[in-house]
């Protein structure tokens, strides 16, 4: 009894970790390198997981550590000694004390986000947090490791020469110090020295890291809050439409709108192009239906002997050839920046 005791008791440290490409061998690696009596819960985003591998991962993951491996379930309290996973398509939020999961919007391009897991982990932990970003594309993560450090926390890193994939890495080094930088094989190592120390780290919560969790956690809080973290600017969100609040900290620059979505500078790049191509396609599929309506009338009229109107759709029907060849060219052109903007940085 005394032992189910001890292993239900809320752990001294919180140890979120972030990955994305390259993450599934990484993540093995490091579990097979945890103290098995380490007192800390970890919790686990890679982004994979929103294609629904997250009981792969499990099984994977339960292969290489003795410490029990979970999807995380929402309002079920936090075990020391335990791993959990973020589930499909859902944020992994931390409160005190217990686990909360929402289908909030995406942050970063992502749900599940590691910004999403990170903030809210330094909002309601400080000190005792201890952030690990791993291989992986882009930038997500390194917003949560601002929060985790501007709130008194630990920061691991990923060496980017280790990194299979070293954008995620490379993006926090070059955004803010340290604790450690290490290679993979070592990480692990260093979870265990941090979690070791007699006194339980603590630190002050600045309070734009509480309202943005806040943010994640209620999911619509209203545009006043959101004002009072920035400024306004010109953008608008590429997923809802709604005004964009410029927030910048320590020189890391990200963008909220009121409904909760964020971006880092990349990622709202990325999901404009997105967007942008996703109305380029839209277009065409207009001009393509309006060119075979033209046809259709042009044929029609013909074939009724009114050639005088039937002459007046051919020019119509053959300037559209034209801006639907021009629009095919204009997609390409976009999915080719695509392709470059997401290409690894090696």
């Amino acid at each position: 009894m005394a032992s189910n005791l001890e292993a239900k008791q809320e752990p001294r440290f919180i140890v979120v970790i972030g990955t994305s490409a390259g993450g599934l061998n990484a993540l093995t690696e490091l579990v097979s390198q945890l103290n098995p009596s380490i007192d800390a819960a970890f919790f686990i985003v890679m982004h994979l997981s929103r294609m629904g591998i997250g009981d792969f991962l499990i099984h994977r993951l339960s292969k290489y550590t003795t410490l029990p491996c979970d999807v995380a379930k929402h309002n079920t309290p936090i075990e020391r000694g335990h791993i959990y996973i973020a589930p499909p398509n859902f944020h992994l939020v931390l409160k005190k004390g217990e686990i909360a999961i929402g289908s909030g919007p995406e942050e970063n391009r992502w749900r599940p986000s590691i910004d999403v897991l990170f903030r809210s982990a330094a909002a309601n932990y400080d000190g005792r947090v201890i952030g690990v970003v791993l291989t992986g594309l882009l930038d997500d993560g390194t917003m949560g490791m601002l929060a985790i450090r501007r709130s008194g926390g630990r920061l691991i890193v990923q060496d980017p020469n280790t990194a299979e994939y070293p954008d995620m890495p490379l993006s926090v080094l070059n955004n803010m110090p340290v604790d450690e930088c290490c290679p993979l094989s070592e990480i692990g190592t260093t979870i265990n020295k941090f979690a070791e120390v007699e006194e339980v780290p603590s630190g002050h919560i600045p309070e734009d890291i509480k309202a943005e969790a806040e943010i994640s956690e209620k999911v619509l809080i209203g545009i006043d809050i959101v004002s009072s973290l920035g400024d306004s600017t010109v953008y608008s969100c590429p997923t809802c439409g709604g005004g964009l609040w410029k927030i910048e900290k320590n020189g890391v620059d990200h963008y909220r709108c009121h409904i909760g979505h964020s971006f880092s500078e990349k990622g709202l790049n990325m999901k404009q192009s997105e967007s942008l191509e996703g109305t380029l396609w839209v277009a065409m599929r207009i001009m393509e239906e309006r060119r075979k309506l033209l046809k259709d009338m042009e044929e029609d009229t013909d074939r009724r002997g009114f050639r005088r109107v039937a002459n007046e759709h051919r020019p119509k029907r053959r300037e559209m050839d034209t801006h639907i060849d021009r629009l095919k060219e204009l997609l390409f052109a976009v999915q080719r920046t695509d392709v470059q903007d997401t290409a690894p940085n090696l």
